[in-house]
């Protein structure tokens, strides 16, 4: 007996088609990794040493850096290498995103989305650059200073490698605040006269982020606080002068206009609740009354 063919539902033969246009580009993502990845192997050694000569600058004489595990001279530096053929790749990894999701967009939504892309891919990449250039050279001098008489300071390679990429994406994202910034205004969640009346608790949110991802240091701290004020300040201005006033009001009353009519359903289905509860009210008493009769 023949084997009878399944038939797919019309309705959901969209639905796997995106599915496997979410698998190729995922693929698509992982194998330009992975070439990336392979050209970086017999540098890996050296991509270390780059990404350690702020602390061994700063190390005092005499002073190395150790491997307190047996694998983690080797697995260290690839490790890196792995994450490093990830942020080359973030500009194809960007544009996959963007390829997937742009035929379900407007053609202002396509115009507006693609420079937010390019923007925040390179604002991130100068995040990383300030804390390499930057940040790394002022704490890791002010940490090793510190150091108290008879300690001797050396540091393990694969907590180092932590560290590092833990400031790396502390300073990537705080980077993009000017984007943040842009959007939450275009899409009119709050005008930029509202925004800016919020300067104090912009500030003090950026002091509060620069402590939880920043070495328990105040000049790390400053660095990134800093810097994300100034960010927000350049983004304020970029929404005053590309995003009209009518665009933003019109965005704010489309958000205030949702939020009554959420509010308007919620009441409604109070109400309704209410009296279903009086309805039911009558009958549970005559229920009793008959009980007491018998």
């Amino acid at each position: 007996m023949g084997r009878t063919k399944r038939t797919v539902d019309p309705e959901q033969q969209p639905f796997l088609a995106h599915l496997i246009e979410l698998r190729d580009r995922l693929l698509n993502i992982v194998k330009v990794v992975a070439v990336i990845f392979i050209i970086l192997m017999p540098f890996a050694n050296g991509l270390y040493a780059t990404l350690a000569e702020p602390l061994i600058a700063t190390l005092p004489e005499g002073s190395t850096m150790i491997a307190t595990e047996v694998a983690s001279p080797f697995l260290t530096p690839f490790k890196f290498a792995l994450v490093f053929a990830v942020f080359l790749a973030m500009p194809f990894i960007l544009y996959q995103m963007w390829a997937f999701i742009a035929p379900g967009l407007y053609a202002k939504e396509r115009k507006l989305i693609f420079p937010l892309l390019v923007s925040s891919s390179l604002l991130f990449y100068l995040g990383i650059a300030f804390a390499y250039f930057v940040v790394f050279p002022v704490a890791f001098g002010f940490l090793m200073n510190s150091a108290p008489e008879g300690v001797a300071v050396m540091t393990d390679i694969s907590r180092y490698l932590d560290f590092v990429l833990k400031m790396f994406f502390a300073f990537g994202i705080a980077f993009e605040v000017p984007v943040a910034t842009f959007i939450v205004i275009k899409a009119g969640i709050i005008s930029a006269d509202d925004l800016a009346k919020k300067r104090p608790y912009v500030v003090v949110g950026a002091f509060i982020f620069g402590m939880l991802f920043t070495p328990p240091d105040a000049v790390s701290q400053t660095l990134l606080a800093i810097p994300m004020w100034v960010l927000f300040e350049i983004g304020l201005l970029a929404a005053r002068r590309y995003i009209p006033e009518t665009e933003g009001e019109k965005g704010q009353e489309k958000a205030q206009e949702k939020a009554q009519e959420k509010a308007q359903e919620k009441a409604q289905e109070k109400a309704q609740e209410k009296a279903q509860e009086k309805a039911q009210e009558p009958e549970v008493d005559g229920a009793a009354d008959t009980d007491k009769k018998v």
